[in-house]
């Protein structure tokens, strides 16, 4: 019985402990906090991206392959899948205007999960995103063949297609 009131005051006080500094003046590490109310953001770090400039005089077949390059390689595998697939399908037979309109639609917005979001209708699209592409877009994303859409394609088979 001694030894259970021993054992829940050390383990009392460790647990408290751990919520205070070690050393006044040092940094508290902070956990994961959701969403909460009080969170004034304060500890997210934004880091400047370069403006999206449009390439004048970049020749199209150069731009078709850096386009199906930046498709493959995106920030989060949703996209990174959902745009090399659309890639694949639309990119070899997309007009200069609707080349430069994917490109400003892939590479301007600062974060991915926008594109997402306007491709799969869960956001609207700005004003400054909507024409053709995204309408195509917006049409594969519902996947209305139902292929399965696990996995990217690998560059090499793309780099093929596209010559």
């Amino acid at each position: 019985m001694l030894s259970s009131i021993i054992a829940k005051r050390v383990v009392t006080g460790l647990c408290q402990g751990a919520w205070r500094p070690a050393v006044t003046g040092l940094v508290s590490c902070r956990s994961y906090r959701g969403d909460a109310p009080d969170d004034t953001r304060g500890d997210l770090i934004e880091i400047p991206l370069p403006p999206w400039e449009d390439r004048p005089g970049e020749p199209t077949d150069i731009k078709r392959r850096r386009l199906l390059y930046e498709s493959r390689k995106r920030g989060m595998l949703e996209n990174c899948i959902l745009l090399s697939l659309f890639a694949k399908r639309y990119l070899n037979t997309m007009s200069e205007n609707q080349l430069q309109q994917y490109d400003r639609l892939i590479n301007e917005p600062s974060n991915d999960w926008d594109i997402y979001y306007w491709a799969t209708e869960a956001q609207p699209t700005p004003e400054v995103y909507q024409g053709d592409v995204m309408d195509m877009l917006k049409e594969f994303t519902k996947n209305r063949d139902h292929e399965q859409r696990l996995d990217a394609p690998n560059l090499e088979y793309l780099d093929k297609e596209s010559q």
